[in-house]
């Protein structure tokens, strides 16, 4: 018997695949080619619209994560944020497609962004919200069980706490590394002057390169080292 694949879900679109996914919406959120004034602009949008997506998966996974930690789940706090961490690396792989926008064809386009900047990223700025709440959760986890950030040990796999800063100093790694991708782009791309000529974008980018949601993480491991941790939280 021929099964029936006729559609159950409510909404629009004539699968429930298409009704499920919304696709109807999603792929309409793109402009349409008549507005456009550069056939890059697809690709512009599609690679910026996919990064808001991760970045809301990534910051709604960490949110979670500073809820377990606040339970003191510390293991199911680490699973999640490892979560956080592969959906900016796929944000950071997604930057790889602008190599194929050139410089001329970036500026051809540009007067359809308007005044619009990567800054202004409400997935970001979601993310940054999320990592300044995770760390102060975990802060009041160590103070409340009487241990120091210095006091935890990276190669113990056996404890709950040192695993998750582990978690955290690779979350952290992975977003600063998608922040100097973005930056590098913006260099050869977007036609901006080096940091610290005044006035460029890429000055600010450069200050973020350096930022550190957990930088009492990072001085315990470098105060190990004996090296200067050489960033501070903004």
């Amino acid at each position: 018997m021929k099964r029936d694949k006729s559609p159950v879900l409510p909404g629009a679109g004539a699968t429930d695949y298409a009704r499920y996914m919304r696709t109807d919406v999603l792929l309409g959120l793109q402009r349409h080619p008549d507005e456009v004034i550069h056939r890059d602009e697809l690709l512009f949008q599609v690679v910026h619209q996919s990064s808001e997506l991760w970045l809301k998966l990534a910051a709604a996974e960490v949110a979670e994560a500073t809820a377990r930690v606040d339970a003191g789940e510390l293991a199911a706090a680490e699973a999640l944020l490892a979560r956080s961490t592969l959906a900016v690396r796929l944000v950071t792989d997604q930057l790889e497609m602008f190599r194929h926008l050139s410089p001329a064809d970036f500026q051809a386009m540009q007067p359809a962004l308007g005044n619009g900047s990567g800054a202004e990223s409400p997935g970001w700025r979601k993310v940054q919200t999320a990592s300044r709440k995770l760390g102060r959760s975990f802060a009041d986890q160590l103070a409340n069980r009487g241990i120091a950030a210095a006091a935890l040990d990276p190669a113990d796999p056996t404890d709950p706490a040192c695993r998750l800063a582990e978690a955290m100093i690779e979350w952290d790694e992975r977003v600063a590394h998608w922040r100097f991708r973005h930056y590098q782009v913006a260099l050869r791309i977007g036609g901006h002057a080096p940091a610290g000529t005044p006035g460029s974008p890429a000055t600010m980018l450069a200050r973020l390169v350096e930022h550190r949601f957990f930088p009492e993480l990072w001085q315990a491991r470098l105060d190990a080292g004996g090296d200067d941790p050489g960033a501070a939280p903004l």
